[in-house]
């Protein structure tokens, strides 16, 4: 057991270290900065975003309908940054594998002593820890914006709306780490993920037929799932539900480079 742990903490480290590294790991993070900082701002200091919608309501009377200002804020703002990740999260895992294949190193990796589910379990860890650095600073910024609201807005709404979205990028990105395992292109990789994730996160509307079918495609939402974390509604069915494409994508990553190990055997 301390040889596995030690084995995954050497993986963690290096993935980790890779990403602090990298150029384009660091111009993605700007960039989810940006987009990320330029929609906290217009959603809450634009003319039409809530502040001036809520002080609307105010000047109205009692004849206007109360808005629960931090409350919208939260639904709207991590709906938002859900959306945008699902463009960042592709392109933070389409190098985790994709990468050792063009520089050679997979072949090591799928003949060294350490176990596939190491490997991969090691390289999630890695890329769930950068985005959630990602995620830090816009967290202070949204945790500013509720100190000043009046009453003091509940932190387990918030802290359960941003669980929920590492969730959602730990599925995510675990999905990636599989499709970047079958290919040696980054862009293929990422192409490929984005449009899984795409599936993934609408298929609500594909999942409008009657029957079990129907139920059991909504049931895969990541959306839906999604939308009950940033309501604040903690379902264990969506916690399963993102577990679920956690542990599928480490074990479909350690099946191919499984594969790729019996080929050079």
């Amino acid at each position: 057991m301390k040889i596995l742990l030690s084995n995954l903490l050497a993986i963690y480290r290096r993935e980790l270290q890779s990403y602090f590294t990298s150029p384009l790991a660091y111009i993605i993070a700007v960039v989810f900065w940006l987009i990320g900082g330029l929609f906290l701002v217009a959603l809450l200091l634009s003319p039409q975003g809530l502040i001036a919608q809520a002080a609307a309501a105010d000047q109205l009377g009692a004849g206007a309908q109360k808005i629960d200002l931090p409350y919208e804020f939260l639904q709207i703002y991590l709906n938002l940054l859900g959306s945008l990740s699902m463009f960042v999260l592709p392109m933070l895992s389409m190098g985790l594998y994709a990468e050792e294949r063009k520089q050679g190193t997979l072949e090591l990796l799928a003949t060294s002593p350490v176990t596939n589910w190491i490997v991969a379990l090691g390289k999630l860890l890695g890329v769930v820890t950068f985005y959630t650095v990602m995620l830090l600073p816009i967290m202070i910024a949204e945790a500013i914006a509720f100190a000043s609201s009046q009453p003091a807005f509940p932190p387990s709404v918030f802290l359960l709306g941003h669980v929920g979205l590492l969730l959602l990028a730990a599925g995510v990105l675990s999905l990636g780490m599989f499709i970047s395992s079958l290919s040696a292109s980054t862009v293929l990789a990422a192409i490929m993920t984005f449009g899984l994730v795409l599936l993934l996160w609408v298929i609500d509307a594909i999942a409008n037929i009657p029957g079990i079918a129907g139920d059991a495609l909504s049931h895969l939402s990541l959306l839906a799932h999604y939308t009950d974390f940033v309501q604040g509604i903690f379902d264990t069915s969506g916690l399963i539900l993102f577990l679920s494409y956690i542990v599928l994508g480490i074990f479909l990553t350690a099946q191919s480079i499984d594969t790729l190990r019996f080929q050079r055997s």
